[in-house]
């Protein structure tokens, strides 16, 4: 046999951890069937979410509401790739079976087609209210990666949130809700969403370009929508974005006022914050997946489980999505010490882990947000 004085014996063990998209989003509408069908280009079955790539098929297959949401989404620039849609029938729209259909979907975005939010829409049993339920309840209690947001748009003209009945005031407030007032004849809801979706998570959705026609909220209409704020103050915020075109950016076009989140008093504040911890807390899961059932309740197992949580966290510190991060693993800890110093009940926590084959990490995440106010002091002297 020949002398081998180093020998590889090389195990091929690759694994690349699952990725979620952050922009395909569900509309559900109201389509219009043509009086003389086009067998090529049937009309979708109602409750039955459809894949659209382009606007052109949505227009033809979801005519009315529907497709035309689905049309403004897309020409957004940046816009969404994949949009599914979701019809409603009858002259009643059952609302609520459309959206049963939308939680089993692996979408990021959910909109009503055409759908305002008023005291009617948003009470009890409302499709606003079916919506702003739908995107909670699938995203506390839904499989991995299926976290969401609603976006809705107001009546036209309304610079507010409705208020009557009293209920609604509370329901509607909800950090995954985005509210947008608008005084445009289109969907305003559906360009908002299709913009949102162009974009990365933990950007900033703060004066994003937005193809859409509407005519200008007055500056006193746009401090009712967004409260009062001076030079000492960051934004206010009564969780409502608004349509305005700055005049310090050329080319008269339109562009979103917030990012504010339909909560702003509820610690997440805007938007991207939002789609970060849902994005984030994705990513982490994605990487740990494969050391379920594999690394062991040891000083070694539980380093790599904190170099497979740095080798996520790491890169978005150097991308600047995060200022930094910190790790700590009690039981590694405890882990680290002499075996024959260990007290009773660090002992008792070791035989713990080993039994119950549970570890606990506690991670804590700084998030670089974008800035949204500047405050600046000429003074000439």
């Amino acid at each position: 046999m020949t002398v081998r004085y180093i020998r590889v014996k090389p195990i091929v063990d690759l694994f690349a951890p699952a990725v979620r998209a952050f922009g395909t989003i569900a509309v559900v509408g109201r389509v219009t069937p043509p009086s003389t069908p086009d067998p090529k280009n049937p009309p979708i079955g109602i409750n039955e979410p459809t894949a659209f790539t382009e606007p052109g098929t949505a227009l033809l297959r979801a005519p009315g509401e529907l497709g035309d949401a689905i049309d403004l989404a897309f020409r957004q620039t940046p816009g969404p790739t994949l949009i599914y849609g979701v019809r409603v029938g009858g002259a009643d729209p059952d609302w609520g079976a459309a959206l049963a259909k939308v939680a089993a979907l692996n979408v990021q975005l959910v909109m009503l087609a055409k759908t305002e939010v008023t005291g009617e829409t948003a009470g009890e049993g409302g499709p606003i209210a079916k919506l702003v339920d739908h995107v909670t309840t699938v995203s506390n209690t839904g499989g991995d990666g299926m976290e969401r947001l609603g976006v809705a748009m107001l009546a036209k003209g309304a610079t507010g949130l409705p208020t009557s009945p009293p209920e609604v005031a509370s329901a509607l407030a909800n950090e995954r809700m985005v509210y947008i007032a608008h005084k445009s004849n289109q969907d305003a809801a559906a360009a908002v969403t299709g913009t949102i979706a162009g974009y990365q998570p933990h950007i900033s959705l703060l004066l994003k370009p937005v193809n859409i026609a509407t005519d200008q909220f007055t500056p006193t209409e746009i401090e009712t929508i967004n409260g009062t704020e001076d030079e000492t103050t960051g934004p206010a915020g009564h969780g409502v974005n608004w349509l305005t075109t700055p005049s310090l950016i050329p080319g008269a076009g339109v562009y979103l006022g917030e990012g504010y989140t339909g909560n702003p008093g509820g610690g997440k504040k805007f938007i991207d914050t939002v789609r970060v911890v849902d994005d984030v807390s994705f990513r982490l899961k994605a990487q740990l997946i494969k050391t379920i059932g594999n690394l062991r309740i040891s000083r070694s197992g539980l380093r790599a489980l904190v170099a497979q949580m740095e080798a996520v966290l790491d890169p978005l510190v150097q991308a600047e999505v995060l200022d930094g991060f910190e790790l700590v693993v009690p039981l590694l800890t405890v882990l680290d010490k002499d075996p024959a110093t260990l007290t009773a009940a660090e002992v008792a926590l070791v035989d713990k882990a080993h039994a119950e084959r549970f570890v606990q990490v506690l991670a804590a995440v700084e998030y670089a947000g974008a800035i949204h106010r500047v405050s600046i002091t000429l003074k000439f002297n």
